[in-house]
């Protein structure tokens, strides 16, 4: 009967999804059983999900550093911009500067998305909310319908 090597584990850890016992045992041509005692000796399941949890926060981290880098460059570029609008608008007659203002409003809007501020379709204001629904409720239920109780689709009685 053959020995497990001692990069039994380092093989188990490379297969990926398709990680089994029996794949181990063939691969080093001995039993199931075997591999099972070592990886069971040795820990392998509990070795495994420390790799998998360090690789996944690893992972994160060099997410969450991408997606810092492109804020900041995002925001840099719109600063540019706003910048660039406001030297526009003063040395612009008032009607003739739009660009210049529709330049400013997009990096304004854009800058505050980047910064955490709800942008202008994902703000919801509550006031607006509840006004909607009183509007909904205090409606009369004829005149959501079209029908004003006379009959007729013009308010003319029936003939």
């Amino acid at each position: 009967m053959a020995r497990i090597p001692p990069d039994a584990f380092e093989y188990y850890v490379s297969l990926g999804t398709g990680r089994s016992y029996d794949a181990v045992a063939r691969r080093f041509g001995v039993s199931k059983r075997a591999i099972t005692k070592r990886a069971a000796t040795d820990r392998w399941r509990e070795r495994l999900a420390q790799i998998e949890a360090t690789a996944r926060e690893r992972t994160e981290e060099k997410l969450a550093e991408t997606l810092e880098a492109v804020n900041g460059r995002h925001l840099k570029t719109l600063r540019v911009i706003q910048a660039k609008a406001l030297q526009a608008l003063q040395s612009m007659a008032l009607d003739s500067a739009m660009d210049a203002v529709r330049a400013l409003d997009l990096a304004i809007r854009n800058e505050r998305v980047i910064l955490g501020e709800p942008g202008e379709r994902t703000a919801v204001s509550v006031e607006d909310v509840i006004r909607r629904e009183y509007e909904r409720w205090m409606t009369p239920a004829g005149a959501a319908t079209g029908d004003d109780g006379t009959g007729g689709a013009d308010g003319a009685a029936p003939r």
